[in-house]
């Protein structure tokens, strides 16, 4: 990818400074979009909460990146949390995308990379799955569908929309990850429920390599798993936290317990989702950390 100007929606958040250090560090120009005022040049202000976006800010990007939401995990999910989970994404996906398609054809980026998660799969079990398979059932499945029919303005118009179903990110600095590594330091680190639960996970070198493949590579569009290549259980992730920092794992937290703190959230916890990187594969994407040694070890650094 020459060169080019690049927006950023989330750009605070685990994976968007991750990609915007990446960005920059090649020498593109990224824009932030902020819901504060503007406190720098490189700044758009945008309230996706309620739908608002300049349009014209964007005009003359290359390529936008949306990852803006609130953290899926990061509260108990009560209707109001749920809510404003949903809001973040649809309602802001749908003014960034229809902000992109109302700017004039030689103004309009040529990407639109749009978050999604996994959570659209809704429980697998032992099943595996890839981009072909159907949206699951519950809160994640119909909010990751409404969240992805939200970029329809911007598809219509002719920008290339990719969504990026992305897994559990492997990372020591946010995320549910970023939660474990302090807990396995500690030697209080053990499986969740039975730990026989999928868990399909990226280290975030590879999610934001990936991210990056999607905007540079002309003709992808659509779905792709943001995910590695083996997925594991939740047994042999904790086998795994516990061989690489060298410490004990003889805890384990019982469904009930985790029921009752989570609640509602504990559902998807406790589920299994086994989610296979088809597409990603298929385009040519190299993994560099595909397995959770490596993986774990890279966060590390």
């Amino acid at each position: 990818m020459q060169p080019s100007r690049v927006a950023v929606a989330g750009a605070s958040g685990l994976i968007g400074s991750a990609l915007v250090r990446s960005l920059t560090a090649d020498g593109h120009e990224v824009v932030r979009l902020v819901r504060r005022a503007p406190g720098a040049p490189d700044e758009i202000r945008w309230d996706p909460e309620r739908g608002r976006v300049d349009a014209a800010a964007l005009a003359g990007c290359d390529a936008v990146v949306n990852l803006a939401g609130a953290g899926v995990g990061d509260h108990r999910w009560t209707e109001a949390y749920k809510e404003r989970i949903r809001r973040g994404r649809v309602v802001g996906t749908a003014a960034l995308a229809t902000a992109l398609a109302s700017l004039e054809q030689d103004r309009r980026p040529r990407v639109l990379v749009n978050g999604s998660a996994i959570g659209y799969y809704g429980e697998t079990g032992d099943r595996a799955v890839d981009e072909d398979a159907p949206a699951g059932e519950g809160f994640l499945p119909a909010l990751c569908e409404e969240w992805e029919a939200a970029a329809a303005p911007a598809r219509e118009a002719g920008v290339r929309t990719v969504f990026a179903r992305t897994g559990l990110v492997v990372a020591r600095g946010g995320g549910a990850w970023g939660r474990l590594f302090p807990l396995f330091r500690a030697g209080l680190g053990g499986r969740l429920g039975d730990g026989r639960q999928y868990w399909s996970f990226i280290s975030l070198h590879d999610e934001v390599a990936a991210l990056r493949h999607l905007l540079d590579t002309d003709g992808l569009e659509g779905p792709f798993n943001l995910t590695a290549p083996q997925p594991l259980t939740n047994r042999e992730v904790t086998a795994a936290m516990g061989r690489v920092l060298r410490r004990p794992t003889p805890f384990a937290v019982p469904a009930p317990v985790l029921r009752a703190v989570l609640g509602e959230l504990a559902g998807d916890v406790l589920g299994s989702q086994r989610v296979l990187p088809a597409r990603l594969s298929q385009s040519g994407f190299a993994f560099a950390f595909p397995g959770i040694d490596d993986a774990i070890r890279a966060a590390l650094r």
